[in-house]
């Protein structure tokens, strides 16, 4: 997979939120881009998962062919704080509503993915039951354990302690080997195992 940006650029009625960026993202690598809050870190995301269209410029993806931005979304996972879990539905029922969608990684199914979680005793809570922490730790493991061979991970320590930050850290190791992984972020944490970095504020 390839994600390609030549001079691509994006503006909320007159403002830019950044413009001449040319960037290319390949399977196999991580990146961050990073930026304060209120940087254009989301847009840019947004952008790259095809759900904003550029304001200037071009972006092509890339598979064994070229692929449609509209079909963009059948390659992609993403976890970010604006994204809502059903509340009303229990954890199991996330797990399994997510995966008529998208399919498990190779080794995992919804009975795995829970203990992944480590939340056992919770399988039957009702989202809307759960801890800030507890919500982020489901949209991220949801996300990394989609096979899809492009994961966006929106700050994604968001709500999560020392120990979920391990957790976090640890879900990384495990399912973003071999996949083109794409962080927004403001917190080295979330970070640091990136190997490129683009700051937003270099294309204001």
């Amino acid at each position: 997979m390839k994600i390609v940006l030549d001079n691509v650029g994006r503006r909320f009625n007159k403002e830019w939120i950044f413009r001449n960026l040319s960037a290319e993202f390949n399977t196999g690598n991580s990146y961050a881009i990073l930026g304060p809050n209120g940087s254009g870190k989301s847009t840019l995301l947004s952008v790259l998962t095809g759900s904003l269209t550029p304001s200037e410029g071009n972006i092509s993806f890339f598979d064994t062919g070229d692929i449609a931005v509209e079909d963009i979304y059948k390659y992609i996972s993403l976890a970010a704080p604006y994204l809502e879990l059903v509340e009303t539905f229990t954890l199991r029922e996330i797990i399994d509503f997510h995966f008529k969608f998208k399919n498990f990684v190779p080794g995992v199914d919804a009975q795995s993915l829970v203990s992944v979680l480590g939340l056992e005793k919770s399988v039957n809570k009702q989202i809307k039951y759960f801890s800030s922490g507890m919500k982020q730790r489901t949209k991220l493991a949801l996300a990394c354990c989609s096979d899809s061979p492009i994961l966006f991970l929106d700050e994604p320590t968001s709500n999560l302690d020392v120990q979920g930050i391990n957790w976090y850290l640890e879900l990384i190791e495990n399912f973003t080997k071999e996949r083109l992984t794409i962080i927004g972020s403001n917190q080295i944490q979330e970070y640091d195992f990136c190997k490129e970095h683009i700051q937003i504020s270099d294309f204001k």
